[in-house]
């Protein structure tokens, strides 16, 4: 399968709220696999629609040394506990911050073939998730942020935005 293109912030649709999925057939298994693949081949834990330029209610991550996982149309019911950790992502790369995350969340969604999900999520997982679920809502890590911080962050993303363009490496 060919990979798929990361959208990089700020190009749409990733200030848009994503659309539910309402059609399971194969070609919405054969994009779950094209999205774990490319989240792999980026290092990535979790991808949402909208990083690959799809206005669509889907989730595909896996924890490290965990099994691959795809939510569709996921909701967050409870959330509990905070804690801060360190965030980066595919859409905004070499850019991280600590985020305030629940440590213990609920979700609800459906599998590829639309069957029901219900389960827990606490820690790295939950984390992930409520990164990925952002995603869906038009948000990116750094909203999370106080605004004194996410402002120092954002300013921090427009300097590697800049040095991406003009083809200069982050590191140099």
């Amino acid at each position: 399968m060919s990979l798929m293109d990361i959208v990089i912030y700020p190009d749409a649709p990733l200030r848009e709220v994503a659309s539910p999925v309402v059609k399971f057939d194969s070609e919405l298994n054969r994009l779950a696999e094209r999205m774990l693949e490319t989240m792999d081949a980026n290092g990535g834990v979790g991808l949402a629609g909208p990083q690959v330029g799809l206005r669509k209610q889907i989730v595909v991550l896996c924890e490290p040394e965990g099994e691959p996982m795809c939510l569709i149309n996921p909701e967050i019911v409870e959330m509990d506990g905070k804690d801060y950790g360190e965030e980066g992502c595919l859409s905004l790369p070499d850019l991280y911050a600590q985020v305030p995350r629940a440590t213990h969340i609920r979700v609800r969604a459906r599998d590829v073939e639309g069957a029901p999900l219900d389960f827990e999520a606490r820690d790295f997982l939950a984390r992930i998730i409520q990164h990925e679920y952002d995603h869906l809502q038009g948000k990116v890590f750094p909203d999370r942020l106080d605004a004194l911080t996410r402002d120092a962050v954002f300013n921090e993303w427009e300097e590697i935005r800049r040095r991406m363009d003009a083809g200069v490496s982050v590191t140099d």
